[in-house]
């Protein structure tokens, strides 16, 4: 009862609509979070999670909303209406590096924070394909990132993998910590251990909005 309480009232202060509520703090959120065992991967399919879709309904989809909001120095293919990005920079989070993006070198991926097969093992096995969609779109789910780090990160969790970046680390576990609470997925107990060590050298670190 205690944690459907808690999900709730997170589910409550990460939505639009109480953007201007207190910042939740990510230690706080992350000891709420359920500690489980991973389940086995039976069944995952990158197809389970619909993407990229357009959940805002903007016209864009969600892979260049990322693009959008993440890069600077754009350039949008022409009828797009400022939509599909061809071209721009990034601050690469994970690296700390300037990272120049074009579509003819794509050197730039869009990172799911909790990686979808991570999210299959840790309770998304049990959604329903609308639930999977968003959170395969969602924007707190989503970072434009270097591609080689990405890829280098595969489906790891804060326990086998972190941002070269010690500086993103903080943010990055705390984004993590909003996703699962958001989703009410679980965390295995290295990935607890692992984040908590992370946070506990940023202590008073809030989970994004």
């Amino acid at each position: 009862m205690r944690r459907t309480v808690v999900i709730t009232l997170l589910l409550t202060l990460l939505s639009p609509s109480n953007a201007q509520a207190a910042p939740i703090d990510a230690l706080a959120a992350l000891n709420n979070l359920e500690v489980k065992g991973r389940a086995p991967k039976t069944g995952y399919a990158r197809s389970q999670f619909p993407h990229w879709s357009d959940p805002d309904r903007n016209g864009c989809d969600a892979r260049n909303d990322t693009l959008k909001r993440d890069l600077t120095n754009i350039t949008y293919k022409v009828g797009t209406r400022d939509c599909k990005v061809i071209a721009g920079q990034l601050l690469d989070p994970f690296s700390g590096k300037v990272i120049t993006f074009s579509t003819t070198k794509v050197v730039i991926d869009i990172d799911h924070v909790v990686a979808l097969s991570n999210a299959w093992q840790t309770g998304a096995a049990y959604f329903d394909k609308n639930k999977r969609t968003q959170i395969a779109n969602d924007p707190l789910n989503l970072l434009a990132v270097d591609s080689k780090l990405n890829r280098q990160k595969g489906d790891g969790d804060a326990a086998t993998w972190l941002p070269p970046s010690k500086a993103f680390r903080c943010e990055y576990v705390a984004r993590q910590v909003a996703v699962k609470a958001k989703y009410g997925l679980w965390v295995t107990q290295p990935e607890k251990v692992a984040i908590y060590k992370i946070l506990s050298t940023c202590v008073g670190q809030k989970l994004p909005a």
